[in-house]
């Protein structure tokens, strides 16, 4: 296990692991949505995104999107949760900067209790009308 900055020629895996996460942790998001997060993955976020990349076994099994201090988005293979690759990625990001910032859609059962227990805290609540949810701000302190 290992995790390093991604290379040009991961942008097809780093998809694949998106795809998987966020069906599993957004079921509550239209396809409207989820197919324009998909369009902006592909053009803009993987191929222009500061991102770390989990690899087991020479594949890729999650990874960590930073926009500054903010984890734009920190995914999972399904398949591979509950096995501490998430915390891994976080911990690899957060000696980087003061204080991380993330934002979680209120309905994410597996965002919001990951993120409470790795010691993130509510600063925020909004609507996000982008993607018609209540999203929450959370802050975490470096340890």
């Amino acid at each position: 296990m290992s995790i390093r900055k991604k290379l040009d020629t991961d942008a097809e895996a780093i998809l694949e692991v998106w795809k998987a996460g966020w069906a599993a942790g957004h079921p509550f998001i239209s396809q409207e949505v989820t197919d324009n997060v998909t369009t902006m993955m592909v053009e803009k976020f993987i191929p222009e995104g500061e991102i770390y990349v989990h690899e087991t076994g020479g594949k890729i099994d999650g990874f960590v999107a930073m926009m500054g201090n903010e984890i734009g988005g920190l995914f999972v293979k399904p398949s591979s949760h509950g096995k501490g690759i998430g915390t891994k990625l976080v911990n690899h990001v957060a000696p980087m900067h003061e204080t991380l910032e993330v934002e979680v859609f209120n309905k994410n059962a597996i965002g919001i209790p990951f993120y409470k227990k790795y010691g993130f805290t509510p600063i925020k609540e909004y609507h996000n009308d982008f993607a018609d949810q209540m999203t929450t701000r959370m802050q975490c302190l470096r340890k």
